[in-house]
């Protein structure tokens, strides 16, 4: 199992920004790696955010956090960031981040970020809270 691990989350007003890293252990994120950021809000299924997928970089976001939300990836620090600006306070939840080793691209990515397809491994999540 892929050992991935969640931080940055926290208490902020609406319209404020957050940044969520996403961090890799024993193994290089960027290589061969679908990596997406999920979120759960109380008494709602998880649902995909933002994914990016490893052939060449065509990222997926939810239409919900399209225009202030990016995924982004920093390959010498082994990373995946969420960069979150204008938030709402339907943005509150518990973020997720999910890897798997698999060959998908741009055609394969939106699939993927439905967070059901496939076999994702999982970091134990971090809380964001946008107050009103």
């Amino acid at each position: 199992q892929l050992k991935v691990v969640e931080s940055g989350g926290g208490l902020v007003q609406q319209d404020g920004s957050l940044r969520l890293s996403c961090s890799a252990s024993g193994f290089t994120l960027h290589s061969g790696y679908a990596v997406g950021w999920f979120r759960q809000a109380p008494g709602k299924e998880r649902e995909g955010v933002s994914c990016i997928a490893p052939t060449d970089g065509s990222t997926y976001y939810a239409d919900s956090v399209k225009g202030r939300f990016t995924i982004s990836r920093d390959n010498a620090e082994n990373m995946v960031y969420l960069q979150m600006n204008s938030l709402k306070p339907e943005d509150t939840g518990v973020y997720y981040c999910a890897v798997e080793e698999v060959y998908i691209g741009a055609l394969q990515i939106t699939h993927w970020c439905d967070g059901k397809s496939y076999d994702y491994d999982w970091g134990q999540g971090t809380q964001v809270t946008v107050s009103s």
